[in-house]
This record gives structure tokens, sequence and C-alpha cells, in this order.
């Protein structure tokens, strides 16, 4: 099977691939998915994990889901036509392991190892630690301004509706505070219901958790990993996004999502360069 772009939703037609060699997909990176000319980091890991499942569903395995992903971003790929090279290393009753690389110019730009199988969205959990996100009402936190033009922007705020909580955005009013911490309420853009692979798109949309303790907007990700735990209930997500440590010019952060039925559907760690005003 492979993706067709006819009659398809922006997200699904933006992470579409076929196939055209043995284990390679083609890919159009899409340049409304990108910062400032770059396709985002979540974004490339959901047409990693579309390609790789697509083989999997190609080969009868019965894994159509993402449900662990790491990704090494070994050099920032450009908008436009890329390959992704698929390998799966094993496959097994509940889960498969596949390598998927994100190749464009003979030269790997995203390296990836995904876990695959079957997320069950009427599964009741055995346990969860509740959602410990207050955030305020949706009619009080401001919607994040759309992007601009592809290239010149950050487009993929065209491509979801964050509404940030006022308490933690201080820095767009010139304010610096001492946490570095980002939440709000999350949708794909034009209210299309999440899946779990919007989810892994999703799991690097918000703003980087530094922003409010001053740093500048060149914030690369040099390695992200999610975890994508379940069909998302329709509605809105409740999204933070936090920093553990500043030193050396490094960041690492954590962000959390969960459904509306406080569900938690996310969890994704990324280290990033960062730089902050002299």
């Amino acid at each position: 099977m492979t993706t067709s772009t006819a009659q398809l939703d922006a997200f699904d037609a933006a992470t579409a691939v076929t196939l055209v060699g043995d284990g390679t997909y083609r890919a159009e990176l899409d340049q409304s998915y990108s910062i400032l000319g770059k396709p985002n980091g979540g974004y490339l890991l959901a047409v990693a994990a579309r390609a790789a499942t697509t083989e999997l569903v190609e080969r009868g395995t019965n894994h159509p889901h993402c449900l662990a992903a790491s990704a090494s971003f070994v050099r920032a790929p450009k908008c436009g036509p890329a390959e992704v090279v698929v390998a799966v290393h094993r496959t097994g009753t509940t889960v498969s392991h596949v390598h998927a690389a994100i190749v464009q110019d003979g030269r790997v730009a995203v390296d990836t190892i995904l876990s695959c199988g079957r997320l069950d969205a009427m599964g009741e959990p055995r346990y969860q630690e509740p959602c410990p996100v207050v955030l305020a009402d949706l009619d009080h936190c401001p919607r994040v301004a759309p992007g601009g033009p592809p290239g010149q922007g950050v487009t993929i705020m065209d491509r979801v509706e964050l509404h940030l909580d006022p308490a933690t955005t201080g820095f767009s009013r010139g304010e610096i505070g001492t946490v570095a911490e980002v939440r709000g309420w999350l949708r794909l853009a034009e209210g299309r219901a999440f899946d779990p692979l919007s989810l892994l798109f999703v799991s690097d949309a918000l703003p980087p958790a530094t922003f409010p303790i001053g740093s500048s907007g060149w914030v690369p990700t040099i390695q992200l990993s999610a975890y994508v735990r379940g069909v998302p209930a329709d509605g809105w997500l409740v999204a933070r996004q936090r920093a553990k440590l500043v030193a050396g010019g490094l960041v690492d952060e954590v962000c959390e999502l969960w459904d509306a039925a406080g569900r938690p559907v996310v969890q994704a760690a990324q280290l990033a360069m960062v730089r902050f005003p002299s």
C-alpha cells in the first residue's frame, strides 16, 4: 500500500509516501510544516513513521502505529523531494523494530529507530498518573499567531491551533522569567481529529521552553524521542513543555500531552542547541 495524496487532508498529504523501490519511499517535505524554511522535527518524525508503518503493512504485518520513535538530526533537510529508506530489523507478535533514514542528495539527514505495533483505542488503563497541568480557560489563552509565508516564518503554526496560558508567555511581552516552561491548549488546524501519527508531529510543535527565560529563536534539535501512548479522545489536548537543564549551549526539554479525558497520549524528550542574547 502506498499513500495517495488524492482527497487527503493537509497532514496526510504532507506525510504521504510513495514506494519507489525495495524499502525505499519518495516523500515531499512540505514547506507548510517548517520553521524558517527548515522542516519541523516532529513532522520529520511523522514522515519517517509513515514510511515505516507503510512498509510493515506492505509486508503483511499488522502493526500500523508507531509506538516509539527516536531520531537523530544529522543535518537539516530542505523542503522538497526526499527519500525514506526503510529496513525492518525484526517483527514480533506485538512489536516490530524498524530503521528509517530520510535521505537528500545521497546523504542521511534524519536517522530514526521506530517501534511499531497497534494501539487499542478502546483499552482502559490499569493505572495512569492524573494530569497535573492546570490551564487558564481556553477563552483566556490567546492563540499563537499564524506563522507567515513558507520559508520566512514558523509555518507549523498554520497547521496547529495553539493557545498558550498567559502565565507562561511573558516572553511575548518582553519579560524574562525564571521558569523554563510553556503550556496551553493544542489541536490540529481546522479541528482535524488526532491519530497516532499526527501525535508525533505535535510532540514538537510547542515553542521552546527556554523562551520564557530569554533564549533566542534559534533552538535546533539534535535528538528527539517520542512515545505514543494512546489514541486521543476527541477534543483539545493539554500540552506542557519544560526544560530540565540549560547548560553548555544545550537544553533538554520534555513535552507531555494529555487528551480531553485526562489520559497521557504523548511523552517526548529532546536535546537541542540554545543561544541567549549576549
